[in-house]
């Protein structure tokens, strides 16, 4: 749900550490991303962003209920030790306990979902899922477009090798097996242009 943009002002030529960015951050009315000593700032997201964010954080909790699964959205920030990566995913799902540097700071989500904007879209398909892959306890990724019908999903097989799956019509139904959930495209997209141009 949120945009990077540049390294922000105040550490625009320094490097901070883990400790000043999360006092930085608790001190912040907006969200920052941290990544090896760069602070970035993250802008809010538009309209069909939130509709899909809503249809899927949605479609998740209602599904999720009675399991061991919960859904947590954007203000749950995670962060990787083994890159040094602190983020706001737009949703992710944590399975069992939740493990965590702090109250603040989750570490082993299950799933992890994005939804695309135009100008975040190249960085969450490339670095980001790149860094998203030290994870140890992630086994799928899922990349919802914001500008048409199209979904991907790249999950963990059992050679430990990520392989792509993809959903292009409001026909399909989205299966994420590491949950034991399937959701119809149409739920996801529901209220957007796209479903009504299909339909």
């Amino acid at each position: 749900m949120w945009e990077v943009r540049e390294p922000i002002a105040e550490y625009k030529n320094l490097k901070a550490s883990i400790a000043e960015y999360l006092a930085f951050e608790r001190q912040s009315t907006e969200k920052h991303e941290y990544y090896r000593g760069e602070i970035f700032a993250m802008s809010g997201a538009g309209r069909t962003h939130n509709i899909l964010f809503s249809n899927f954080f949605g479609a998740l909790f209602t599904r999720l209920k009675g399991k061991p699964c919960r859904p947590f959205g954007p203000d749950m920030r995670l962060h990787i030790p083994e890159n040094t990566l602190f983020t706001y995913p737009d949703i992710a799902v944590y399975c069992g306990e939740m493990k965590t540097m702090d109250e603040d700071n989750a570490l082993n989500p299950v799933v992890i979902i994005e939804i695309l904007s135009p100008s975040a879209k190249n960085y969450d398909r490339g670095e980001k899922f790149q860094l998203y892959r030290d994870i140890p306890s992630l086994k799928e990724y899922i990349l919802v477009d914001s500008e048409s019908v199209h979904i991907e999903v790249y999950r963990l097989n059992t050679s430990r090798h990520w392989e792509l799956e993809e959903y292009k019509t409001v026909r399909d139904q989205l299966n994420i097996p590491s949950l034991q959930v399937i959701i119809p495209i149409t739920e996801i997209y529901e209220g957007t242009r796209f479903l009504a141009q299909e339909s």
